[in-house]
């Protein structure tokens, strides 16, 4: 199983701080149900215990930063021992799927609409690979619908879709970042984008972009998601191309997406000062 997924995702496209790949279970055990998810948290392991599925994939790391214990009583451990327990593998595909293409950006673009896309930083030597993408829509848009847009086709979360711009411009090349890409703002001027959507824009690279788009041609603008919604795209088009490509080689398995909301914001309270 883990050969299908790294020959859709190979581990060497991943970042090289990343942890990609098992992170727990035997490669050589049958697997007939996958279940896919965004994070791989203690509420998202028992929703794939409790669908039947042998083999958990998730976009973000379990054990991203270094840890020296696995023991029941850490959450981290906790998590590790429940899916062992019952048998459920863990795999995760991160920066890895974020490169691909296709990949979370794309999925990112597409669920927008968007056409004639390229990798907004491409993976040296591979120009079709590579994190984000632009690409454009079939017309040009105000900035206003195209947040509409946004929000209609992302799932909902308490932050909502925020953005940055003058709701009346006119927008038609989009540059997309599935999860935080403020750190890509070279590349979105670069590629020329009227609006660029990502998610974790913080307060003083979104400040400094848009203080600097005033000072030159307005742009780009500037659409912030939430970190979750950005990715879950990927997943669905992740499950059904592994279930095609295991059937090309007489596997058949079964895959479940999670609709399970991982997004960390349980509230939003308006500000009331003065």
């Amino acid at each position: 199983m883990t050969d299908a997924l790294e020959a859709m995702h190979p581990l060497d496209w991943a970042q090289s701080w990343d942890a990609v790949g098992l992170v727990c279970g035997d490669p050589a055990a049958p697997v007939r149900r996958i279940h896919f998810a965004v994070d791989p948290t203690t509420e998202v392991v028992e929703e794939a215990i409790a669908a039947g599925a042998d083999l958990l994939v998730t976009h973000h790391p379990l054990l991203l930063r270094p840890v020296n214990s696995v023991a029941a009583t850490t959450f981290k451990g906790g998590v590790v021992h429940r899916a062992i327990t019952a048998g459920l593998a863990v795999y995760v595909a991160h920066t890895n799927a974020d490169a691909g293409a296709p990949g979370v950006s794309d999925a990112l673009a597409r669920v927008l609409d968007l056409d004639e896309l390229v990798p907004l930083e491409p993976l040296p030597g591979r120009p079709d690979l590579g994190i984000g993408r632009v690409g454009v829509l079939a017309a040009p848009e105000r900035l206003g619908d195209f947040a509409d847009r946004v929000a209609a086709a992302l799932p909902e979360t308490e932050q909502g879709v925020r953005v940055a711009g003058d709701p009346d411009a006119l927008v038609r090349r989009v540059a997309v970042c599935g999860g935080s890409g403020d750190s890509l703002f070279e590349q979105v001027r670069a590629s020329d984008a009227d609006v660029y959507v990502t998610a974790d824009l913080r307060h003083h690279p979104a400040s400094e972009a848009r203080e600097r788009a005033a000072f030159e041609d307005g742009r780009p603008h500037l659409v912030d998601v939430a970190h979750w919604a950005s990715e879950w795209p990927w997943l669905a088009g992740c499950a059904d191309r592994l279930v095609v490509a295991l059937a090309s080689v007489g596997r058949t398995v079964e895959a479940h997406v999670s609709t399970t909301r991982t997004d960390p914001w349980t509230l939003r309270v308006p500000s009331r000062g003065e």
